[in-house]
């Protein structure tokens, strides 16, 4: 089946809501591809190995979580960006972004599908950016459970060995979540009551700030803790509009 490249852009925003952040980058399509699509292909950042993967499955369009163009907007190409480029014009794939948006969705978002994972449940709105919530507050059940099984949870669902600060109560009831870079939502998440606060990457001063706090700091890895979304939305467009899709993993250590 195909589907109009129109219509499941329309859906994206529609399910997405770009309008609704002020994010770093521009959410939606990026680059023009074609107008008819039957192959969906999915993935965390864009780039030369991912495009190429994208290609190989014939995609006709990847959506990704990180897209090519940030902050103001383009000014000029360096080598780097006209190779990308060139790899979509010449497999004639359309690449469309989503940022913010995939974070906060509060059922196919990163955060909320990675505290689902972890067996944490009543959501609420955590972490605002500009005034919109892109993360959560979420708890685990009866009386929490102990850190370490936490940690080991984490592990399994990113696969991935976390970095953790483990500075908090021996067991955790209250979970702030914040995909990506959201270290910086420590204080917050104490102030909020949290027990343990799970991000993807941190920096230097992270683990000071986690210690004060008295509460655990588990980095997961950017790219691992942002694996869900993208993904889920990409079935989402498969089973809306009767697609193929595919997710391709790129894993990234950081």
């Amino acid at each position: 089946m195909s589907a109009a490249t129109s219509e499941v852009l329309a859906e994206l925003d529609r399910l997405l809501e770009p309008g609704r952040f002020e994010d770093y980058c521009f959410n939606g399509l990026q680059v023009p591809g074609p107008e008819q699509l039957s192959t969906i292909a999915t993935g965390v950042s864009a780039h030369a190995e991912l495009f190429g993967l994208a290609a190989a499955e014939h995609a006709d369009l990847l959506l990704v979580h990180h897209g090519l163009f940030w902050g103001s907007g383009l000014e000029a190409l360096d080598a780097v960006q006209k190779h990308r480029l060139q790899l979509l014009f010449d497999a004639d794939i359309a690449l469309a972004a989503y940022h913010l948006p995939l974070d906060a969705h509060p059922q196919l978002g990163n955060n909320a599908l990675l505290a689902g994972a972890l067996g944490a449940e009543r959501l609420e709105p955590f972490a605002l950016h500009r005034g919109v919530a892109i993360g959560f507050l979420a708890s685990l059940p009866g009386e929490g459970v102990a850190a370490a099984e936490l940690f080991a949870r984490v592990h399994t669902v990113t696969a991935r060995e976390p970095l953790v600060f483990d500075s908090g109560p021996p067991r955790v009831l209250r979970l702030a979540i914040v995909s990506g870079a959201g270290a910086d939502y420590i204080a917050d998440a104490a102030g909020a009551g949290a027990d343990a606060l799970v991000t993807g990457e941190i920096s230097e001063r992270s683990m000071a700030v986690a210690r004060e706090s008295g509460l655990h700091l588990i980095a997961a890895g950017h790219y691992a803790t942002e694996t869900f979304g993208v993904k889920r939305v990409g079935e989402h467009l498969a089973e809306r509009f009767g697609l193929r899709h595919v997710f391709l993993d790129v894993p990234n250590p950081v």
